[in-house]
């Protein structure tokens, strides 16, 4: 082997540790970002059942505000209605069936709307919708989070072939696959476009 063979050798070496190096690189970025987009999606779904569970209990909750309201309406309209209608009832009993009723009424009037508890129909509704609002934008995410995992983690499959074969072209792949992947990511956090065949 003469001199000049001897140093191709080494600078090919080289040249290949350096290609090697580089695909490492690459590799613990994409592993990052993968890792990030994984807890961005486990967040997402942990945040799309929570919000849904809390809607369905401020829907009941308002459900159960409503049935007892208009059992006390109902009651309230029999007692006027015998108050009304039955002159037998002494005056001093009516009086105080009119303030029963009057009572009703304003529990009536405290169901619709109960602005210091916020235990009020209006505030419950308000409350429920809030959480499905949260529901829907955590279920928005998701799908971009999913996307973004299998897109990372075929890149660095590439990247990690490329290092055993030598073949440029499989890191330029891995690297748009990666870049795509990332791209999908932050739009899972941030939902900056909608891209509809992905939800």
């Amino acid at each position: 082997m003469e001199a000049n063979d001897a140093a191709e050798l080494m600078d090919q070496e080289k040249t290949n540790d350096r290609f090697k190096q580089r695909a490492a690189t690459r590799i613990s970025v994409l592993a990052m970002l993968l890792a990030i987009t994984s807890l961005g999606g486990n967040n997402a779904t942990k945040e799309a059942a929570t919000n849904n569970v809390l809607a369905a209990n401020f829907y009941n909750f308002y459900q159960a505000k409503n049935v007892r309201q208009t059992a006390i309406m109902l009651s309230a309209d029999q007692i006027e209605l015998a108050v009304l209608n039955d002159q037998s009832i002494p005056e001093d009993a009516k009086a105080a069936l009119r303030k029963k009723v009057e009572d009703y009424r304003k529990t009536v009037a405290r169901y619709e709307s109960e602005p210091e508890t916020s235990e009020g129909k209006k505030e419950l509704l308000a409350k429920a919708k809030e959480h499905e609002t949260r529901r829907d934008r955590a279920l928005r995410q998701d799908p971009y989070f999913d996307y973004a995992q299998a897109l990372l983690q075929i890149a660095i499959v590439l990247i990690s072939v490329s290092i055993i074969s030598e073949l440029g072209w499989l890191v330029a792949a891995g690297g748009v696959l990666g870049v795509a992947g990332a791209l999908l990511m932050m739009n899972g956090f941030l939902l900056l476009v909608e891209v509809p065949f992905l939800e």
